[in-house]
C-alpha cells in the first residue's frame, strides 16, 4: 500500500508555527536554559524548512546542508550549558536579569 504525499505546505506551516514559538519563548521567558531551548527550536524550524525544500527539489547539497547545521547545533549545546552550569555556579541562578552584573 503506498504512503500518500505531504505537501510541502504543511510542512512550512509547521516550520513557522515552530520558529514562533522558539521566538516567543527567546522573547518571553527570564530562565537563560528556557531562553537556550527556544533558540534551539528556531534552529530546528529553520531545519525543518531547509529539509522540506531539499526534498521537493531532490537536492542532495541542501540534505547534508541540513546534517551539518544539526552538528553545529550538537556542539552549541555543549557550550552553552557549559556556560550556563558556569553561570550558575557563580551567581546560584540561571535568571537572565541578574546576568546584569557580569559586565566588566
Amino acid at each position: 500500500m503506498e504512503q500518500p504525499e505531504v505537501a510541502i505546505e504543511l510542512y512550512v506551516l509547521l516550520s513557522a508555527i515552530l520558529f514562533m514559538l522558539g521566538t516567543m519563548g527567546v522573547l518571553l521567558r527570564r530562565n537563560a536554559i528556557l531562553i537556550f531551548m527556544s533558540v534551539e527550536l528556531m534552529l530546528n524550524a529553520g531545519n525543518l524548512a531547509l529539509a522540506a525544500f531539499a526534498r521537493q527539489w531532490n537536492s542532495m547539497e541542501a540534505q547534508s546542508l541540513v546534517f551539518f547545521v544539526m552538528t553545529v547545533a550538537a556542539a552549541e549545546v555543549a557550550v552553552g550549558l557549559a556556560l550556563i552550569v558556569a553561570i550558575y555556579r557563580t551567581k546560584q541562578s540561571t535568571d537572565v536579569d541578574d546576568l546584569n552584573s557580569l559586565r566588566g
